[in-house]
């Protein structure tokens, strides 16, 4: 399946990983509806650190997940629905979960029901590694049982299952995209990696939560494209794939190789606080992922090496320090 004149819908579209794939599918000549999150400000998160000429090109509809109407208004005379909008901060979801269930279960039961209703051709929907919580045998592939170990884990094993069963009760087209640990340009605070690299830039000191537990880091751009895969698949339809790098790194270890890739090297220190650690048994200290079924059946492998990566993370950081606080730590 070609994109090029398709109408896409994508939820998220302002997001991290959605504003990556936005791009992509621009690039491709979709004809792309971008969800964004109504706010007073007007913003639309990343998109508007994209160059202008290709704001243009995008039709922007405001709204909330959790308007069925809205959502409804959308999605219709669309082809495709990349569901990729979401809450997903861990720690705001032990603070909030009520606002995250809405948001991540009931927004996607509208998404779902607006897209049987439109008669799409296809639905990607967004789930993510913490569905598996802690491994309980590496490399993990999509067969590993799911735990919900934190309130936003578990309403995305609940978005998951209420896409699988509108595959299985009402014949949905829905394709499920399971990334691991995405990084790269534009990521917020919110997330480990930037974390370091900015205290590693101008900071005195490395302060991250629990430092053993380890990680499966997918450069953003590779991520994306599973998602693009997956839309243009002629195969995998009512499937689950994992979307990882196959690599394996400890929050430690790559606190330290970003450390010495800025330069700092054994000059700055590196230490665990209790205000970023996770309560125990809510912590996933481990995950590896098998993506061997999106290379198979989607023709999706990563390309980016974790140094690689690192790098272009690092640089766009160093341009876009503004947008940045060392010494702030964002739930």
């Amino acid at each position: 399946m070609t994109l090029r004149g398709k109408r896409v819908c994508l939820t998220g579209a302002g997001g991290f990983i959605g504003s990556h794939v936005l791009e992509q599918l621009l690039a491709m000549g979709a004809d792309v509806s971008a969800f964004i999150h109504y706010n007073a400000l007007n913003t639309r998160g990343h998109i508007d650190y994209l160059p202008k000429h290709v704001q243009k090109e995008i039709h922007f509809i405001y709204g909330d997940l959790r308007d069925a109407h809205t959502v409804q208004a959308a999605i219709q005379g669309t082809d495709i629905v990349l569901h990729l909008g979401a809450l997903i901060a861990i720690p705001y979801s032990y603070l909030s979960p009520t606002d995250v269930f809405q948001t991540n279960v009931l927004g996607t039961l509208n998404v779902a029901q607006a897209a049987l209703k439109a008669g799409v051709e296809r639905l990607v929907h967004t789930s993510t590694s913490e569905t598996y919580g802690t491994a309980r045998y590496v490399p993990m592939d999509e067969a590993h049982p799911l735990q919900g170990q934190s309130p936003y884990a578990a309403s995305k094993i609940g978005a998951d299952k209420l896409v699988e069963s509108f595959y299985h009760a009402y014949d949905l087209p829905v394709i499920t995209i399971r990334p691991f640990n995405a990084y790269g340009p534009r990521q917020s605070m919110r997330a480990v990696i930037p974390t370091i690299i900015n205290q590693a830039l101008y900071g005195d000191e490395i302060r991250l939560g629990n430092l053993t537990p380890t990680r499966d880091f997918t450069f953003v751009e590779d991520t994306a494209r599973a998602f693009i895969c997956a839309a243009q698949s002629k195969k995998g339809i009512g499937d689950v794939f994992n979307a990882g790098s196959g690599y394996e790194i400890s929050i430690g270890e790559i606190a330290k190789q970003i450390r010495d890739m800025v330069g700092r090297e054994v000059s700055l220190p590196i230490s665990s606080t209790d205000a970023r650690t996770r309560p125990v048994n809510s912590e996933v200290n481990r995950l590896f992922s098998d993506s061997a079924k999106a290379a198979q059946v989607l023709a999706w492998q990563p390309l980016v090496s974790l140094e690689d990566g690192l790098a272009k993370t690092i640089e766009w950081m160093r341009q876009h320090r503004s947008l940045y606080r060392f010494d702030e730590y964002i739930v």
